[in-house]
Parts: structure tokens; C-alpha cells; sequence
């Protein structure tokens, strides 16, 4: 069974389903069954390639709302992110361009660990505040889970996997992928948003015996490509 799975480092919701996921194929018995192939998407890909800004500011000029109402989101994420043990410190992320984080996932999973730079990325990003489009800080971050800092820092100063990740983008639009994270059962089950531990164990438990009812789920929390994320 292969599992794409369309995200963005950006995306907390993404963050939350990919710990939902994971503790959904550690409840089921043929994990090791299971080829998983992490997928590029931006919500917004048009951010400026140098243009650094925080979360409220962000969030206050986006969704016109106060900063206020960015804090009470900030706290209900934080809530939401300790039930699976995710420390959300999102008042301190950084809004940036995610293309070249993505290019380093690419990097990263044509050498067998793309999970684990994802969750780096993620950590990086919602708990450590960290620049994830800094080609320094991407590099140092792919050092962690043994990649080559040369050989990244060379691969981000190149054009590689720029087109793999504008083909990810459209891969999403042509099956009709409008929030992530979304997820695509051998291209043909699809589990939109960050469905509980338990409608993945059986989504999953029905895909893998052809059993599976239809390829559509319910709504759940997600961002879309306005960056809207609920």
C-alpha cells in the first residue's frame, strides 16, 4: 500500500495529522506494508523569497483580525498540540516562502527519510521559531537526522527539485486537493484534514483489504490555499 501525503511546513493542522497518522499505523498490523511519500504543497507559495514576518502580524493582515484573536488562536493551537504531545509555540513562527523546506524534502526522502525531516521541519518551525526557508538553518536541521550539511547546502544553492515540487503543487490541483494535509490511499482513497487516531486505523484497515466504501471523507481541521486554517 502507498500513502502520498500533501502538506506544508507551515500547516499546523498538518503537524497534528501527521502525529494522528503515525500513532494510526502503530495500532495496525501490517505497518511495514506501507510506502509513504511526503508531497509538496504551499499555502502560499507567492510570499517573497527573502520576506521574513511573524505569525500575527501575518494573521492580523490576512484574516483582518485583531492581535487579540490571533493570541486566543495561538493558545487553543498550543491545547490542541499537547494531547499528542506536540509543543505549539506558534506566536514565535516565522512566515517565509516554504519552497526550498519542501526542495529539502524532497532531498531527504530520495535518501530514505523523508518522515523524519518532516518532523524536524515541523519542530523547527512551530516550537523552535526557527527560519525554515534559511538555507543555513534547512541545512542544519538535515544534519540532525544524518544528511550531508555540503551536500544540502549545495542542493538548495541549485535548482534541484524545484520542478519536483511545482509538479507535487499540480499533482494536488488536477486530484482536487484544496486544503492539506490530505492524504491518498494507492490513488484511490483519499483522507482529507486531521482525521482522529481512530478514522485512520480504519480508513487504513479498510484500504489495505479492499473493503474501503467510497473514497471520501468527511471534513476536518485543515488549512486551505488562502492559508485559512480551521
Amino acid at each position: 500500500m502507498k500513502i502520498e501525503i500533501w502538506s506544508d511546513v507551515m500547516c499546523p493542522f498538518c503537524y497534528i495529522g501527521k502525529k494522528h497518522f503515525e500513532q494510526a499505523l502503530d495500532k495496525i498490523p501490517y505497518k511495514n506494508n506501507i510506502e509513504i511519500e511526503w508531497k509538496s504543497f504551499q499555502l502560499n507559495p507567492d510570499l517573497p523569497k527573502n520576506e521574513i514576518t511573524s505569525v500575527e502580524e501575518y494573521l492580523v493582515k490576512a484574516k483582518g483580525i485583531s492581535e487579540e484573536q490571533v493570541a486566543a488562536m495561538n493558545n487553543q493551537l498550543a491545547e490542541m498540540g499537547k494531547s499528542v504531545g506536540i509543543d505549539f509555540q506558534q506566536q514565535n513562527s516565522k512566515v517565509v516562502n516554504t519552497g526550498d523546506a519542501h526542495r529539502l524534502i524532497h532531498f531527504a526522502q530520495a535518501n530514505g527519510k523523508g518522515s523524519e525531516i518532516e518532523e524536524q521541519l515541523f519542530e523547527a518551525y512551530f516550537t523552535e521559531g526557527k527560519n525554515v526557508a534559511d538555507h543555513e538553518v534547512l541545512a542544519t536541521i538535515g544534519e540532525k537526522i544524518g544528511l550531508n550539511k555540503t551536500e544540502i547546502l549545495e542542493m538548495l544553492n541549485s535548482d534541484a527539485y524545484v520542478f519536483d515540487v511545482a509538479s507535487d503543487i499540480l499533482d494536488a490541483r488536477n486530484i482536487g486537493v484544496s486544503g492539506v494535509p490530505f492524504f491518498v490511499i494507492d490513488r484511490k482513497y483519499s483522507i482529507s484534514g486531521a482525521q482522529p487516531v481512530d478514522y485512520f486505523v480504519s480508513a487504513l484497515t479498510q484500504a489495505f483489504e479492499k473493503d474501503h466504501a467510497n473514497n471520501s471523507s468527511p471534513n476536518n481541521a485543515s488549512c486551505d490555499v488562502d492559508g485559512n486554517c480551521d
